[in-house]
């Protein structure tokens, strides 16, 4: 009882307090540097499902995800075909969306590209913010944009080499998520912590 009291009078970004799942996503994982290729690829394809839908809903299917899509190994999801697509389609724990689904393999093919070009996709992406990540400062949750000069010029560029489900705004969450900036307010326990770890 004494340990979830304390755990509580934390001060969180607005929209991580409501519940356990995105508490612990909040404390964890948002905003921390990844710089593992799978791991990129994974909140690629997990920011594009979110698309029109809540980032609690995602969560809450990220376990079958993984499953799902052979532990987000763009390799392997490249290779998925008719069959496997079907197969997604018709798993409930998963965004069963077509163009989604069919996305995430076409994306794996667009990653591999990207890979193949650049050595890793990790050197591809940061090079959107010179390969550090942007510290903001934001006071409020309403403060922070839903888009940025990077996330659009990282939109364009991904379009370009025929990646889908990658409009300005899922670009900005994929920043956020893999830690490219750090959107944490300032007044939340994880906005200095994020930059040191």
């Amino acid at each position: 009882m004494a340990k979830s009291s304390i755990r509580n009078t934390k001060r969180r970004c607005e929209w991580a307090d409501h519940e356990p799942l995105m508490r612990s996503y909040h404390d964890r994982e948002w905003g921390v540097p990844v710089h593992r290729d799978r791991k990129l690829f994974e909140f690629l394809i997990l920011e594009g499902a979110q698309a029109g839908l809540s980032w609690s809903t995602i969560l809450k299917k990220r376990k079958t995800y993984r499953a799902a899509f052979d532990r987000f190994d763009p390799a392997i999801v490249a290779t998925y075909g008719e069959r496997k697509v079907n197969s997604l389609l018709a798993d409930p724990g998963i965004v069963r969306n077509r163009l989604k689904v069919a996305s995430a393999v076409h994306n794996a093919k667009a990653f591999l590209v990207v890979h193949e070009m650049f050595g890793n996709f990790d050197a591809y992406i940061w090079q959107f913010v010179d390969g550090v990540p942007k510290t903001n400062r934001w006071r409020r949750w309403t403060d922070i944009p839903a888009t940025t000069r990077e996330s659009d010029a990282m939109s364009k560029d991904l379009k370009a080499r025929d990646f889908k489900f990658v409009g300005s705004t899922i670009c900005y969450a994929f920043m956020q998520a893999v830690g490219m900036v750090n959107d944490h307010t300032v007044d939340c326990f994880r906005h200095a912590k994020v930059g040191v770890e």
